[in-house]
This record gives C-alpha cells, sequence and structure tokens, in this order.
C-alpha cells in the first residue's frame, strides 16, 4: 500500500488536516515551483521565447495523463464553472421541451449553468433525488428511462457527490445517453486523481475538474476534456489570438486566419500565460500521476474504512454510507437529529480538520494523511458528539 507522503508536505504533526475537498495543502514541490514562478514573472526579460508555450503543453498533457486523454482534447481553464459554462455554449441552444438531468444538492458547479438558461430556452432542469440505497447512477438510469418523461438533451453531474462522498459508476449511464442523443458533462473535481478516470472508455461529451483540491495545485487552474465531436463546431466562451490559427503579434498581416484553432486549444482561456501558477498545477498533477490513482484510491479507502470503523456506536447515532456507493476519499457523516452546533468548530480547536456540507460532517483524507489522523478524528468526534 502507497505509505503516508506527510514528510513531502509543510504539515505539522500535530495538525490533523482532514479537508483536502475544501483545499488541499501544497507539496513543499508545488510551493517551490510557485516561488519560482514569482521570480521568472520578476524578471521576464530572461524568459526564452518558447517558455509560455512549453508551460502550456506540460499542464496540457499532465492533465490528459490523469484522465486518459490526448493533450490536444484538453483546454486551460481557470475553474470548473467557466468549463461547464464553455460545454453549454458548444451545446448550443437546447431544444425546448427537453430535460437537463442534475443531482440533488450537487454543486453549483454543474448545475447552475442550465438554471439560468431554462427560462428562456424552454427546458426543464430535472432533480434526480438522493437514491435510499445511495446508488446515484442506479437513479440517474430510472430519470432517464422514466415512462412518458420529456427526451434528456443533457445530464449535467458530478462523478463524486461533493457532499454525501456519493461515487457515480457512469459507464451506463454514458452509454444510455448516447443512445438517446443527450450529452453528459461530468464535474470531476473530486474525482480525478484519486478515482481512476479513463475518459477514452467513459466517452463523455465534457469533463473538467480543478486542481485546488485532489491534485495537490493552486487555485484559477482547472482542466477541461472535450470530446472530439464536440470541438470542431464549438465556439469558445472567449475571443483569443491563440484560440485562432493565424493571429500572430510578430507577423504581418496580424489578423492573418480567424479560424478556430484546431482541437480543444480553441477553448483556452484568456491570459492563460501564467507564469505562477501553471507550473504549480502541472508539479502537482505529474506528482498524483506518478503515485497512481489506484494507489491513491487504496490507501484512503483504508483511512476512511477505518475511521467509518470507529465510529460504529458513535454518540448521536452517526451515520455512514456503506463501502459500497461511496467514494474512497470521502467520508460523510449524517447525525439523525442534526449536526450538533458549533461541532466543526470545536473540532478545529482540537487541531482537527474537517468541514460541513449540507447538513454533514464531510472528512477527506488525501496521501499525507496515516492512521494516527483517523483515529485521532474518531477520538475527537466521539469527545464532541458526546
Amino acid at each position: 500500500m502507497l505509505p503516508s507522503q506527510r514528510a513531502l508536505f509543510d504539515l505539522p504533526r500535530e495538525i490533523c488536516y482532514l479537508n483536502a475537498a475544501g483545499w488541499s495543502p501544497l507539496p513543499l514541490a508545488v510551493q517551490e515551483a510557485g516561488r519560482a514562478g514569482v521570480a521568472r514573472k520578476g524578471r521576464p526579460w530572461e524568459l526564452a521565447p518558447d517558455f509560455a508555450a512549453a508551460q502550456h503543453e506540460r499542464a496540457r498533457a499532465a492533465a490528459a495523463r490523469l484522465i486518459g486523454a490526448d493533450p490536444d482534447d484538453v483546454a486551460l481553464i481557470p475553474s470548473v464553472g467557466y468549463g461547464v459554462a464553455t460545454a453549454g455554449k458548444a451545446l448550443g441552444p437546447l431544444a425546448a421541451g427537453s430535460r437537463v438531468l442534475v443531482l440533488e444538492d450537487d454543486h453549483s458547479s454543474p448545475v447552475l449553468e442550465w438554471v439560468t438558461r431554462a427560462p428562456a430556452e424552454g427546458f426543464a432542469v430535472e432533480t434526480v433525488r438522493r437514491p435510499g440505497d445511495g446508488d446515484w447512477a442506479a437513479a440517474l438510469l430510472e430519470a432517464i428511462e422514466r415512462p412518458g418523461a420529456p427526451p434528456v438533451a443533457v445530464a449535467s453531474v458530478s462523478s463524486v457527490h461533493w457532499s454525501d462522498g456519493g461515487a457515480l459508476a457512469l459507464d451506463a449511464v454514458a452509454q444510455l445517453l448516447r443512445a438517446r442523443g443527450a450529452a453528459l458533462v461530468v464535474d470531476a473535481t473530486h474525482g480525478v486523481g484519486v478515482v481512476r478516470t479513463d475518459v477514452a472508455a467513459l466517452d463523455p461529451d465534457f469533463l473538467v475538474f480543478p486542481t485546488y483540491k485532489w491534485t495537490l495545485g493552486p487555485y484559477g487552474r482547472a482542466f477541461l476534456y472535450v470530446a472530439k465531436r464536440r470541438q470542431a463546431e464549438g465556439v469558445p466562451l472567449e475571443q483569443t489570438s491563440h484560440g485562432r490559427r493565424g493571429v500572430a503579434a510578430d507577423r504581418v498581416p496580424y489578423l492573418r486566419d480567424l479560424s478556430f484553432a484546431p482541437g480543444a486549444r480553441r477553448f483556452d482561456m484568456g491570459e492563460r500565460d501564467h507564469f505562477i501558477s501553471l507550473e504549480m498545477a502541472a508539479v502537482g498533477m505529474e506528482m498524483m500521476a506518478g503515485w497512481g490513482a489506484d494507489a491513491v484510491a487504496e490507501r484512503l479507502r483504508a483511512l476512511t474504512d477505518r475511521m467509518a470503523e470507529g465510529l460504529r456506536g458513535a454518540a448521536g447515532g452517526v451515520r455512514v454510507a456503506g463501502a459500497r456507493t461511496r467514494a474512497p476519499n470521502l467520508l460523510c457523516l449524517e447525525f439523525p437529529d442534526g449536526m450538533p452546533g458549533g461541532l466543526v468548530e470545536r473540532l478545529a480547536a482540537e487541531g482537527v480538520h474537517v468541514a460541513a456540507r449540507v447538513g454533514r460532517v464531510r472528512v477527506s483524507p488525501h496521501v499525507y494523511n496515516d492512521e494516527e489522523d483517523a483515529d485521532r478524528f474518531v477520538e475527537a468526534l466521539r469527545r464532541a458528539a458526546r
């Protein structure tokens, strides 16, 4: 099993940090990449002419490696919300009377694009309710196939539910949507790097993830996979020189060829030349790829299982989803009578850091955590719940 990687982080032993799903600490190597980037920005005349392009392609390749994609199919973007908005624009107007499926209490990023557009375009945003058995994929399949229901145009869902920790096995969902001519947009924020993700096998229309959580990078960096079938006619969210085939500051005429660049590069954000954060993102993703999602998942599953077992019979009747339907990296605790007031703050006062999400306590370990952290959390929660 992958051992704890705590030595690679600036994480004091007295701190029990279990909130990677909020934002992860930066590894020392990623911090150093940030410092080097600041120094480069301080002396830009020392940058080689091809430096920016090399940074773009290093980060693009690192992101592609994590999801089994061709780098040509990956765009550099700033956030998940930007990626979903890009997907929405590329898909164009949806048919009036059709449905867009979202998950109950899913994060705002894969939801609000469709809620905003629905009144003007005449489609309905249908919320798939949380299933009693925790099987989100089965609930989605049932919603798609419901007799007499309007056709589905898009399913816009997270691959791991951010607030209840449910893991969505999307393969059958993706196949059914394709068979019905519908699109699949995946927010893989809590999956990429931890849960094996292969866009070649899943074949979503769009898949997006940021770097500031599980891939150990900075804020403001994210990546969008765009299936080839969605590239040729897709108009990007921003109009940029690098999104066109022939707009170059050092050539005459300047606006030489305004046709869009091939592949997903047309969807790259404006001002993508981030001397500081782009290399940080690449270093973090390369570290995750080096360990491999299977090894990371095995490590984190061992920790979340250990905590789940330790909480059996805890005061307050804490409920934990079964291992079959929950992701390896998220342990979300429900309280039958509601989460005790001030619980997260009391834990933080003991140096144990978790998060409150939609009425649950969300516990999210990463590669820097170990069994001592897991046991410390269990003991602290038992005391606080009493």
